[in-house]
């Protein structure tokens, strides 16, 4: 379906009421709004309406399947449109050749193995590689994401990696009915992160904090989310999202 100026209105207002809730969960938790990076996760959706996403001007993208966004990359592309892509999702070893050029930061660094071929292929594209490693926050062994033992490892490994750095974490909080609400699991993940900064050398550059969905943003941005991942939000209203 192609995309239509009312939806470029209601995209416009969407983000525009996205953001300002951003700004008041760093209201709330005594932060900067320009802390905190919004990535709009086009995976429902169409070429043409992320395009409207990026000229209403949220210039960070995300993408769960590599297949997506190669497409949708390459579908912007030739209208000159070069958003700033995230993958969010798994990204298997066969996929990285094809992924890694449209890529500023890789959210799901979950294994020894894929940081091992991430490597191989920046080293063989002579580019530095960007990547959050994934950190599974259900201790649910179906989800995700690699356990805190494994993650620990990866970042220390890392350290040795001449083309890949690691700059923060990614986690997902459960859903609602499975624990006690999100804010738990993030501050999890933001503790982890600063246990690991306090142990490993290698983890000074762990800057930042993915975490938070459009669902729980505002309790992410509260325990120190650096970048949140916000898709329904965004769509709401919009035919064919």
């Amino acid at each position: 379906m192609a995309a239509t100026d009312a939806d470029a209105t209601i995209i416009s207002r969407n983000l525009a009421v996205v953001r300002e809730r951003i700004a008041e969960s760093c209201r709330r938790a005594g932060r900067s709004v320009t802390e905190v990076t919004l990535v709009g996760v086009t995976k429902y959706v169409s070429a043409d309406m992320a395009r409207l996403l990026v000229a209403a001007g949220c210039h960070d993208l995300g993408e769960s399947r590599p297949q997506s966004l190669w497409e949708k990359g390459a579908a912007l592309a030739a209208v000159e449109i070069q958003p700033r892509w995230h993958l969010i999702g798994h990204l298997q070893r066969n996929k990285i050749r094809r992924t890694l050029p449209l890529l500023p930061l890789i959210h799901s660094l979950d294994s020894l193995r894929l940081l091992t071929a991430l490597d191989a292929e920046a080293a063989a594209a002579e580019r530095a590689c960007r990547a959050l490693v994934e950190v599974n926050l259900t201790d649910d062994p179906g989800r995700t994401g690699a356990s805190e033992e494994e993650a620990a490892a990866i970042v220390a490994a890392a350290a040795t990696s001449p083309h890949v750095t690691v700059c923060g974490l990614m986690g997902m909080a459960s859903a609602p009915a499975e624990g006690q609400g999100p804010r738990r699991e993030f501050a999890r993940l933001r503790a982890f992160r600063d246990a690991l900064v306090a142990r490993l050398p290698a983890a000074a550059g762990l800057k930042e904090l993915s975490m938070g969905m459009s669902g729980d943003f505002a309790e992410a941005i509260l325990e120190g989310a650096t970048i949140v991942r916000v898709g329904s939000a965004l769509w709401e209203g919009v035919a064919g999202a």
